[in-house]
C-alpha cells in the first residue's frame, strides 16, 4: 500500500521559514514526479510546486523565489523549503505523486497518490 506522510508544518510568524517533508513508502517511486499542493479554508486545492525524478522543478507564481522543492531519491523523500512566509500562505499542505512528467503537472486530478496533509499557519 502506497503511503505519503507529510511532516514539518506548524505556526510561524510572517517572514519566517519552515521546511516540510514528505516520506513515501509502499512501492518504488523511481521516475515519479512529486508535488506539493495546498488548500486554504474555503478554497480549492492549488498547485505549489513539483519536481521530477531528475530534479527539474516548476513553481506556482505565488511562491516562486520564496519556496524551494527538492528530493532525496535514496530516501524516497521530497522537501519543501518555505521562506519569507506570508499570512496568505496559511493552508493545509499536501504531498502528491504521479508516475510521469507528461502534461498536467499543476493539476490536482493528475496525481495518483496523496498524503494526509500538514497544517501551516503564518501569523501577521
Amino acid at each position: 500500500q502506497v503511503q505519503l506522510v507529510e511532516s514539518g508544518g506548524g505556526l510561524v510568524q510572517a517572514g519566517g521559514s519552515l521546511r516540510l517533508s514528505c516520506a513515501a513508502s509502499g512501492r518504488t517511486f523511481s521516475g515519479y514526479v512529486m508535488g506539493w499542493f495546498r488548500q486554504a479554508p474555503g478554497k480549492g486545492r492549488e498547485f505549489v510546486a513539483a519536481i521530477s525524478w531528475s530534479g527539474g522543478s516548476v513553481y506556482a507564481d505565488s511562491v516562486k523565489g520564496r519556496f524551494t522543492i527538492s528530493r532525496d531519491n535514496a530516501k524516497n523523500t521530497v522537501y519543501l523549503q518555505m521562506s519569507s512566509l506570508k499570512p496568505e500562505d496559511t493552508a493545509v499542505y499536501y504531498c502528491a505523486a504521479r508516475p510521469s512528467v507528461a502534461a498536467g503537472l499543476r493539476k490536482v486530478d493528475q496525481y495518483n497518490y496523496w498524503g494526509q496533509g500538514t497544517q501551516v499557519t503564518v501569523s501577521s
